[in-house]
């Protein structure tokens, strides 16, 4: 490891977990750091993208990783070219994915960069909702085309619309087609996700930039309430939530959808009774599409949705249910918000003359028509498009299972995209040749010797980053939404002794509070989260939004002020740091912590007196004095 306190350990330098010893060979070559790629590695920076991997992915799940950077890149890069940013450099490092931004320095190139961003940028900004519009009507398509793809079960004999029909080909040539389509689409819909993903980071900062130029002594946290209380597509599952718990109420069915019991015993309960079956056509009707919903950010195989585990959003239901039968408010505090959202922009307008008023007002606007792509897109890519992506890929296992190949269909996800095109190859031939896969054996023991290294990928936990921090970091992707600052990674360097009793991350949202922790791994843990207790994660998820009804704090790991994260502890006024680096490594469930959302502070206290809530709101606008 390095003993260089101005940078963290080089990949080189870092160990494979105990058990994991040949890792490797499991992931595609231009993943995996190299020594003929280690000067160039060397000389980056790489942070952890937990966020969307939250433990070390199978060969398979890498995919993510070569879809995302492909689209991140392209539209940085080559399409909008931000001036000052390229890509994000993609590895795969004990199974775990870093990214590096990739940033430009030389002026001639910056400004011939800014050339084209300016005109580019300048068009989808001055038709946002339009193009906004179209790209949703594209995400619908793509998804609707995911759908149509069919995997079939390799028979004995191919069907006779072959021969009646004459075609001339067998149907088994479908098999790797709709493989090699499954896989376009995929990368197809990643291209779409940030066709405006980077514009809308870039309006905000732009925003947030003029504020800080214009109000020195303005805190992140007001800014980002200037764009507070927009009612966006993201909050519409835990909406849903809240609206049949609402409906369970006033049908006189608390009791019922509260019961301890199954799923099937509860569906049985409410179909004796006539408002049960109202309750559950309700339920039933809002299933699709707003339960086809990640209990995580859908990056995985192995992750459940709403639809796939209906426990989950029933949990949800009964917790608010409770509420509602206890007399308590269970409604998003939007109205609050925008009033003190207006609040806030009034008294900073005043400060200003005529002409700097204007052009807040127009980058305060370009903010908030941004803002809904932000926290909208994911529900179109993350969770439907993935929705569907990985239904097809559990579709393709089973084939392989059905032909003799794999034993369990799960073992499919121990190859990589790659390995599994050659599998298909060789099983779509042997078939059609009337013999046993020529590699069904060879496969079999390489994923055997796979399995206990995966495990021990995921048992072990991912340092925050490698390399040599940048002088500043400037990539818009990387500082909004993962809260990859230049501050921030100055606090992981000066922390990574592990002896201070306070972590430091980004401002998520304003109040300070104090009171246990409840360390959370993934989203199988949050039934253990507690009433009182602060939530600490690697980050959370779009889905995880009832929780936020329990917890009193929430800490995370990675995370930027526009992370999820962030933008959903604002509008549910919960206290928020996000982007610590180190907080599911330092703190364990139980201890006592004082978290300051205002201040962006996380202080372990131990054993000293818990503390409560306060709500600081008052104080926190932070507009100067005038005159």
């Amino acid at each position: 490891m390095s003993t260089d306190s101005n940078r963290f350990p080089f990949f080189h330098e870092a160990k494979a977990p105990g058990g994991a010893e040949g890792w490797e060979s499991m992931y595609p070559y231009y993943l995996v750091p190299s020594e003929e790629t280690r000067a160039h590695e060397d000389a980056q920076f790489w942070f952890a993208d937990t966020m969307h991997w939250s433990r070390g992915c199978h060969p398979f799940d890498s995919i993510g990783a070569e879809a995302v950077y492909l689209g991140v890149g392209t539209f940085s890069t080559r399409i909008f070219a931000l001036p000052v940013s390229l890509g994000l450099d993609v590895r795969v490092k004990n199974g775990y994915v870093y990214i590096s931004p990739l940033g430009v320095t030389d002026p001639e190139r910056i400004q011939e960069r800014a050339a084209v961003f300016q005109k580019r940028a300048g068009y989808y900004y001055a038709n946002w909702d339009e193009l906004y519009g179209k790209w949703k009507t594209k995400m619908e398509g793509a998804i609707a085309s995911l759908q149509s793809i069919s995997f079939q079960k390799l028979a004995e004999y191919d069907p006779d619309h072959v021969v009646d029909e004459a075609r001339g080909r067998s149907d088994a040539m479908a098999l790797t087609e709709n493989y090699h389509r499954l896989i376009d689409e995929f990368f197809a819909i990643w291209q779409y996700h940030f066709e405006f993903l980077n514009l809308g980071y870039g309006g905000y900062i732009t925003f947030f930039q003029f504020c800080k130029q214009a109000f020195p002594l303005i805190t992140d946290q007001s800014i980002s309430r200037m764009v507070a209380g927009v009612d966006v597509l993201a909050f519409r599952p835990d909406d849903e939530c809240r609206r049949l718990a609402q409906l369970a109420n006033d049908l006189g069915l608390v009791e019922t959808v509260t019961a301890e019991g199954t799923t099937d015993q509860l569906r049985s309960a409410l179909e004796a009774t006539e408002n049960g079956r109202t309750w559950l056509a309700s339920f039933d009707e809002t299933r699709d599409p707003w339960f086809n919903y990640f209990t995580e950010y859908g990056f995985t195989h192995d992750q459940e949705t709403w639809n796939s585990n209906p426990a989950i959003p029933v949990g949800n239901i009964a917790s608010y249910a409770r509420k509602i039968a206890a007399g308590e408010d269970i409604s998003r505090p939007i109205e609050r918000l925008r009033a003190e959202r207006d609040e806030i922009v009034d008294e900073y307008r005043a400060l200003l003359t005529a002409d700097e008023a204007k052009q807040f007002e127009e980058l305060l606007g370009l903010a908030r028509t941004v803002f809904p792509y932000i926290e909208e897109h994911n529900i179109y890519v993350e969770h439907w498009s993935h929705n569907v992506f990985w239904q097809k890929c559990h579709e393709l296992a089973q084939v392989l299972v059905d032909a003799g190949f794999l034993a369990n269909a799960d073992d499919m996800f121990y190859l990589n995209r790659f390995e599994l095109d050659t599998v298909l190859s060789d099983v779509v031939q042997s078939w059609a040749i009337g013999v046993e896969a020529r590699g069904k054996a060879r496969w079999a023991a390489e994923i055997e010797r796979r399995k206990p290294i995966v495990a021990a990928l995921q048992a072990a936990s991912a340092p925050p980053a490698y390399g040599i921090p940048p002088q500043e970091v400037t990539d818009p992707f990387a500082v909004m939404n993962y809260g990859v600052t230049t501050e921030r990674v100055n606090d992981w360097l000066g922390a990574s002794d592990g002896e201070s009793k306070t972590l430091n991350g980004i401002p998520g949202s304003l109040g300070i509070v104090e009171g246990p922790v409840r360390v959370l791994r993934s989203e199988k843990d949050l039934p253990d989260l507690q009433p009182g207790e602060i939530l600490v994660a690697p980050i959370t998820a779009p889905s995880w939004a009832a929780a936020f009804a329990v917890a009193t704090g929430v800490i995370t790991d990675i995370g930027g002020m526009m992370c999820h994260a962030a933008i959903v502890c604002r509008e549910y006024g919960i206290p928020a740091v996000v982007g610590t680096g180190f907080a599911t490594a330092r703190l364990k469930t139980g201890q006592r912590v004082r978290i300051d959302g205002k201040a962006g502070t996380v202080v372990v206290l131990d054993d000293e007196p818990a503390g409560t809530t306060t709500d600081t709101r008052a104080e926190d606008l932070g507009v100067p004095a005038a005159g």
